[in-house]
C-alpha cells in the first residue's frame, strides 16, 4: 500500500472498558481518509473524548488497534503522535510563558528544528501575532482558545483533532478558525472534528459519523448520509384551522401542526411515488383547504436526533 492509499487513521476492533466496568467504546471499526474532515458526532458521554484519546495516545485501550499514517498509537507511540495534532475541549495552558516560547517548546517537543517563519504564520492566522509576547495569562478566554490551536499546528502535524473547538467561542474566533481549517485542507492536513454545533459539520465535513453509547451507529458521505436517511416534508398552511387529524386521513403519513393551522406530509424524496397529488386529492375530498404549500427537507441535526433517539 502506497502512503496516498494508506488511510489517515485505521481503526480496528477498539474497546474501552474502564475499572469501573463502564464500556466508552465498543468494537470501533473506522477508516478515515487523507486529506478529509470527519466529523463525529454525537450527545455528551457518548464515546467521543475517549476515542480521541486512545487515538492521541493519551488514554490507553483495552484491546484492538489504532494506526495513526500507519504508525501503532500504542507500540510506535513518538512516531504516530508526532503525526497528530490535539486542541483539546480544556483551556489548559502554560500561564506564566509568553505566547511566542510556548508555540516554540510545543514545535521543540516533537522534535522538529525551529522554524519562526511557520511559527509566525499559525499566529498571524490566528490574529495572536499582536499577542506573541504576551503571557498566556494575561489573555481572555477566546485567546487561550487560539493559543491552544496555534500549539497543536505549532509542529505541523499531518492529522489534526478538534475537540468541540468553538465550544463557548466568539463568532469571530469561528470564523477564523473554519478560514483555517479550509486552509489546513488545501494542504492535505487531514482534520477530526467533534461540534456540538451541527450546522457546523453540515457545513465543514466531507463525511459523518455517529456515535452513541460506545458505538459508531453509522459512517457515510455527508451528503449519501442525508440522501439515505433524510426525509422531506410537505407543509401546507390551512385556511381553517382543524382541533385534530380526520379520522379517514389517518392512515397518511400526517401530523396537525401545533395550534392545528398546519398540516405536515412526511415522504421519501427519493422514492418516484411520493403520494402527494393522492394526498391533495383526499384533503379536497375533505373540504379541507389550505392557502399555499412548501417544502423542506432534514437537516443533519434531524437525522442525528434520530439516529440518536432510535438505539434509546
Amino acid at each position: 500500500m502506497t502512503d496516498a492509499e494508506r488511510p489517515a487513521i485505521a481503526i480496528h476492533d477498539l474497546c474501552k472498558t474502564y475499572d469501573s466496568g463502564f464500556e466508552a467504546l465498543k468494537r470501533i471499526n473506522l477508516s478515515i481518509r487523507r486529506g478529509e474532515i470527519f466529523a463525529l458526532l454525537g450527545p455528551n458521554g457518548a464515546g467521543k473524548t475517549t476515542l480521541i484519546g486512545i487515538v492521541c495516545g493519551i488514554v490507553r485501550p483495552s484491546s484492538g488497534q489504532v494506526l495513526a499514517d500507519g504508525f501503532d498509537v500504542v507500540r510506535d507511540y513518538r512516531q504516530a503522535r508526532s503525526k497528530i495534532g490535539l486542541v483539546p475541549q480544556e483551556l489548559s495552558t502554560d500561564t506564566f510563558e509568553t505566547v511566542w516560547a510556548t508555540l516554540r517548546f510545543s514545535r521543540g517537543l516533537f522534535g522538529k528544528p525551529p522554524n519562526p517563519a511557520h511559527l509566525e504564520q499559525v499566529l498571524r492566522d490566528l490574529s495572536l501575532w499582536d499577542k506573541r509576547h504576551s503571557k498566556i495569562m494575561q489573555l481572555s478566554g477566546g485567546m487561550k482558545r487560539r493559543v491552544l490551536i496555534a500549539k497543536a499546528l505549532a509542529h505541523e502535524p499531518d492529522i489534526l483533532f478538534l475537540d468541540e473547538p468553538t465550544a463557548g467561542v466568539d463568532v469571530e474566533l469561528r470564523r477564523d478558525m473554519w478560514q483555517m481549517v479550509a486552509k489546513l485542507r488545501q494542504r492535505g492536513v487531514t482534520i477530526i472534528l467533534t461540534t456540538h454545533y451541527i450546522e457546523e459539520a453540515e457545513q465543514m465535513a466531507d463525511r459523518i459519523g455517529v456515535i452513541n453509547h460506545g458505538e459508531l451507529l453509522v459512517v457515510e458521505d455527508k451528503h449519501i448520509l442525508m440522501r439515505k436517511l433524510g426525509k422531506k416534508q410537505l407543509l401546507l398552511s390551512l385556511q381553517d384551522a382543524l382541533e385534530s387529524m380526520p379520522d379517514s386521513l389517518a392512515d397518511l403519513p400526517l401530523e396537525l401542526d401545533t395550534g392545528g393551522e398546519r398540516l405536515i406530509y412526511t415522504f421519501d424524496s427519493q422514492d418516484e411515488r411520493t403520494g402527494i397529488a393522492g394526498l391533495l386529492r383526499r384533503l379536497q375530498e375533505q373540504g379541507i383547504a389550505f392557502r399555499d404549500l412548501h417544502s423542506r427537507e432534514s437537516s443533519l441535526e434531524d437525522i442525528f436526533v434520530d439516529l440518536v433517539r432510535a438505539q434509546r
